[in-house]
């Protein structure tokens, strides 16, 4: 399947940062604010001076319906102004993610009321962001939707905290992000997305051959969503291939297993490398990718970032059109679960005044990456 596509957006850095967004509800029913959590909401402004101290221009940021629609069809802007304030005074440019997860408690997910109060709070979002800022605004209109339809609607672990449901979740999601877009079109044209997804590959263990055909299935369904978006799979969702503009990808170590079970770690000799995994996205949907998300904990993450910036270079040499990687999350926090301390960014938690310790391993490779990729793309460094 090959799609046309027209220019792809103009993003201001190649390397970008990732905040940490989500705001779903447990399985135990507690709601999580990551943004909160991380203190990104308190220190946003300090926060964005630190990514331009590291020559990242570009951020993934959330938006919180959760906060934002405080009854049906009224807003509360007060938790996202600051944001586009400080992106604004800055120079930063956000990709806002519209839903992460969370919505308003007072709708029913399994309804179809969910598609339209989703609709027309992106067609608020749409208005208020292009009345603030300047600039092609950038938009995720539902995050990781295989992900969500995985934990939410299959093993129960986040809200709706469903089981066997997975693929009816997903359609919904589908439906939702397809009506986000729609909505978020008619009131700013220039407005374009990032459709993100994990991108995975499963495989079968050397000594149990007769999973390969579950394993190439498995590994075929991460394509689910963006072919339902796109209308190449169920089209009476109302997917269309205008829907789809750039392909966002999450890597992780931990995105290649066995399907008996066991992670693939890199150097293992069934280990696929990334450029391949990449290439057959552009090849299946012809659009340009953004690596949305991608990092490790603790001392694996100058490591990490070393494999990735080397493989996504080898894939532009070999004509993919990778448009940036995005280090995710690029300041520390909490567990999910357990609310444990996660090393996992380029920054730590901020102290009283906003600061925030670097992890300097990792500082020290992303300038390298930075200057590396310069050479690649022929242009002059973003690095401060």
């Amino acid at each position: 399947m090959s799609l046309a596509f027209s220019s792809p957006p103009q993003f201001a850095s190649f390397f970008m940062g990732g905040f940490e967004c989500s705001t779903h509800r447990r399985d135990d029913g507690r709601r999580l604010d990551l943004i909160a959590a991380t203190g990104h909401d308190r220190a946003v402004l300090s926060d964005y001076r630190h990514m331009l101290g590291h020559g990242i221009r570009t951020v993934r940021d959330g938006v919180r319906w959760h906060l934002i629609e405080t009854a049906p069809g009224r807003y509360d802007w007060k938790s996202l102004l600051p944001m586009l304030r400080a992106a604004r005074e800055l120079g930063i440019q956000p990709i806002w993610d519209l839903c992460h997860y969370g919505w308003p408690d007072d709708i029913d997910i399994w309804r179809p009321e969910f598609v339209d109060r989703f609709a027309r709070f992106a067609a608020a979002v749409a208005r208020l962001v292009r009345d603030e800022t300047g600039g092609t605004p950038i938009y995720c209109p539902v995050n990781e939707i295989a992900y969500w339809s995985w934990a939410g609607g299959d093993m129960g672990m986040m809200n709706p905290c469903a089981r066997g449901r997975g693929f009816e979740l997903k359609h919904q999601l589908v439906r939702a992000a397809i009506a986000g877009v729609e909505a978020v079109r008619a009131v700013d044209p220039r407005a374009r997305f990032v459709h993100v997804d994990p991108v995975i590959q499963v495989t079968a263990h050397p000594d149990r051959p007769e999973d390969r055909p579950e394993a190439s299935a498995y590994t075929e369904c991460q394509y689910q969503s963006w072919d339902m978006i796109s209308g190449a799979l169920w089209p009476g969702l109302g997917g269309r291939p205008e829907h789809l503009d750039v392909i966002g990808v999450n890597y992780y170590s931990d995105n290649q297993w066995f399907h008996s079970g066991g992670t693939i770690e890199p150097g293992h000799p069934l280990y696929r490398p990334f450029r391949d995994i990449l290439a057959d996205v552009h090849a299946r949907y012809g659009r340009p990718l953004l690596v949305a998300e991608t990092g490790a904990e603790g001392d694996a993450r100058a490591p990490w970032l070393r494999y990735v910036a080397g493989e996504v270079a080898a894939a532009i040499k070999a004509g993919v059109p990778v448009l940036g990687i995005c280090l995710y999350p690029i300041v520390d926090y909490p567990g999910w679960t357990n609310e444990r301390h996660c090393p996992v960014g380029l920054l730590g938690f901020p102290d009283a005044e906003g600061r925030r310790e670097v992890h300097r391993p990792l500082a020290e490779e992303l300038r390298r990456r930075q200057a590396a990729f310069d050479r690649v793309l022929g242009r002059r460094s973003n690095a401060a």
